[in-house]
């Protein structure tokens, strides 16, 4: 029998730094989908609450309390990382994304003006403040970036893994060496 073995969606050298930017893996352990039943946002939240002092984000927030994050995800839906699910069983269709999603973490001055060249929203801290989420396009790819403490978390499908950290990097790099020359 075939013998599995765990990779990470980012056997690409990261860390990556140009200038004061850089690309790394983000360490999360568990993506959980949450979409509560009809009629049991309260009971979801007051779950959340009562095993992990969140509640079901309102749209385009995260909430974090210790390692535990819920974070809008799209209509009626958030994902719920590096936290265990089990107390919403019954009030809320969970599913595990957890193979299916990467989690690259972009920090540094300038992590703004990199993010700018690759998605349609303004990410300047007045317009995207923390305790922000949006689901967006990154190129061609469809994302989910999280303000995080000097810059963005941004998940994206484990199948774009390589091409999203490529082109970050790419704007970083260009970033850097615009910077070098002014």
């Amino acid at each position: 029998m075939a013998s599995l073995i765990t990779t990470s969606a980012f056997d690409t050298g990261l860390p990556v730094t140009h200038g004061a930017l850089t690309l790394a893996a983000a360490p999360v352990t568990r993506i959980t989908s949450v979409a509560p039943f009809n009629g049991k946002e309260k009971a979801v939240s007051a779950a959340l609450k009562s095993a992990h002092g969140l509640a079901f984000p309102a749209p385009n927030r995260v909430l974090e309390k210790g390692a535990a994050r819920i974070a809008f995800a799209g209509r009626g839906t958030a994902f719920l990382i590096d936290a265990d699910p089990a107390a919403l069983d019954g009030i809320a269709a969970l599913t595990d994304q957890s193979d299916g999603w990467a989690i690259l973490r972009l920090t540094g001055a300038g992590a703004e003006d990199a993010l700018a060249r690759l998605v349609p929203i303004d990410l300047r801290p007045v317009a995207f403040p923390a305790g922000t989420a949006a689901r967006t396009a990154l190129g061609h790819m469809m994302t989910l970036i999280l303000r995080v403490e000097n810059g963005f978390d941004i998940l994206v499908m484990r199948s774009m893994a390589h091409t999203a950290t490529h082109e970050i990097v790419t704007a970083m790099a260009a970033l850097s060496a615009r910077a070098a020359h002014v």
